[in-house]
C-alpha cells in the first residue's frame, strides 16, 4: 500500500524526517483520479467474507442476493479494504513519499456509504490528501487524513471514505534489520502495465460530496428497537492463519501482520491484526443483528489498541454492542460498537449507522 511496495515506482530521495514532513505537508489539497478502474468479482467477494468471517447469504449465494434486492453477490460492509489499498497505492508510492511500510499504522477510518459494493462493479475512486500535521515531541510523527470518493461505472457514487494515518519518521533503525526487512518483504520483479481505463476528467477538489443514502432493504423493523437495547455478545477467533489470509485477500504486504522481527523495530509488542479486518470482524456481527448489509449508511472507527496474535496459538476478538440512538424521522438507528482483546478496548469510539424498516 505504502512506499516500496511498487517495484516500477521512482525512487525517493532519502530525506530526513522534517523535509519528508515538509513536502508532503505542501501536498494537502492535491487530487487525482485513479487511471483504472477495480472490478468486483464474485470470487473475491466470497474471500473477503470468509477473512472477515461473515456467512451472511447476500455474499455467497445469487438466489440469496436477488431476495435481498441485487442480481448479484453483495459485498461486504468493509470490502473497500481490497479496493482501497489498490486506489492509494499511487498516493504513497508517486506523492506522499518517504514512509516505509512497517512506519505506518490506521488510526481511524470512516466509511459513508451510499450503496452496497456488488460483483459486475467498475469502481472508480477520486483520491485525494485532507490533511497533514508533523510532530517532533514526544517522539516524530507524521499524521495525514486521506479521502477517496468511490463511483461505480455509471456515474452513481458508491462510498465516501476517510483514513486516518500516522507515520513514525524519526525511528532509529539497526542496519542489520534494514537488511532483514529486504528479506522479509515481498518480492515483485515488476508489475504489468494496465494502461488508463477510467475515461473521465481528473477529481475535481471543488466538487461537492454525493450525499444519496443507502435503502433499508431487509433490515429489522425500527419500530422493534429501544434505546439502550443491548445486542448479544460474540466473539472471533484470529491465528496468524488468519493475518495471512486477509492480508492476501486485500493485498496488504505490511510485515507487521506476520514477521516477529519487524514488529519489534515499529515498536510493538508483537504481530498485529489489521485495523481492517477488526472492523469487518466488527460488521460481520453487527451484520447479523439487522439482517441486512446493504442497510449500514457509515461505519466509524478510532483504533486505540492494536489486536496481538501470538505464532503458536489463537486470540479471541470480543464485541458488544446496543443502539445508542433512534430518530423515528428518517427511521435511521446509531449501534454503539465494543470490540476487546481480553480486557483491552481495540476501539476508542466505534459506531455504526444504520437505515432501518
Amino acid at each position: 500500500m505504502f512506499s516500496g511496495s511498487d517495484p516500477n515506482a521512482e525512487p525517493t530521495p532519502n530525506l530526513s524526517p522534517d523535509e519528508i514532513a515538509e513536502r508532503n505537508a505542501a501536498l494537502v489539497g492535491f487530487h487525482y483520479t485513479v487511471d483504472d478502474y477495480y472490478e468486483v468479482g464474485r470470487e473475491e467477494v466470497r474471500k473477503h467474507a470468509m477473512a472477515v468471517q461473515d456467512a451472511h447469504p447476500s455474499h455467497w449465494s445469487e438466489a440469496a442476493a436477488r431476495e435481498y434486492g441485487s442480481e448479484t453477490l453483495i459485498a461486504a460492509p468493509t470490502f473497500v479494504s481490497v479496493f482501497g489499498i489498490t486506489a492509494q497505492r499511487y498516493l504513497f508510492e508517486h506523492v506522499v513519499t518517504g514512509y516505509d511500510l512497517w512506519q505506518v499504522m490506521q488510526t481511524d477510518q470512516r466509511l459513508i456509504y451510499h450503496q452496497p459494493m456488488k460483483v459486475g462493479d467498475q469502481l472508480i475512486c477520486d483520491v485525494s490528501l485532507e490533511s497533514f500535521r508533523h510532530m517532533s515531541s514526544p517522539e516524530t510523527l507524521d499524521m495525514l487524513v486521506s479521502k477517496n470518493v468511490i463511483w461505480n461505472q455509471h456515474g452513481e457514487p458508491v462510498m465516501t471514505t476517510y483514513t486516518s494515518l500516522v507515520a513514525r519518521t524519526g525511528v532509529e533503525v539497526d542496519p542489520a534489520l534494514v537488511d532483514s526487512l529486504d528479506h522479509v518483504m515481498m518480492k515483485v520483479a515488476a508489475y504489468g502495465d494496465p494502461g488508463k481505463t477510467v475515461d473521465r476528467p481528473a477529481a475535481d477538489k471543488d466538487q461537492p460530496d454525493p450525499t444519496e443514502s443507502p435503502r433499508a432493504g431487509k433490515a429489522i423493523d425500527f419500530d422493534t428497537l429501544t434505546v439502550g437495547q443491548e445486542l448479544e455478545p460474540k466473539s472471533f477467533l484470529l491465528t496468524r492463519g488468519n493475518l495471512v489470509n486477509y492480508a492476501g485477500v486485500v493485498g496488504d504486504p505490511n510485515p507487521i501482520h506476520y514477521s516477529d522481527e519487524i514488529v519489534q523495530a515499529a515498536g510493538l509488542d508483537g504481530v498485529v491484526a489489521h485495523g481492517m479486518q477488526t472492523m469487518g470482524l466488527g460488521a460481520t456481527y453487527v451484520t447479523e443483528f439487522i439482517g441486512d448489509p446493504s442497510a449500514f449508511c457509515e461505519y466509524n472507527v478510532r483504533f486505540t489498541s492494536p489486536v496481538y496474535v501470538p505464532a503458536d496459538d489463537y486470540t479471541s476478538v470480543d464485541f458488544t454492542a446496543k443502539v445508542k440512538s433512534l430518530d423515528p424521522e428518517t427511521r435511521k438507528g446509531t449501534i454503539a460498537l465494543v470490540g476487546k482483546q481480553g480486557d483491552r478496548k481495540i476501539f476508542g469510539r466505534a459506531t455504526i449507522v444504520v437505515q432501518f424498516n
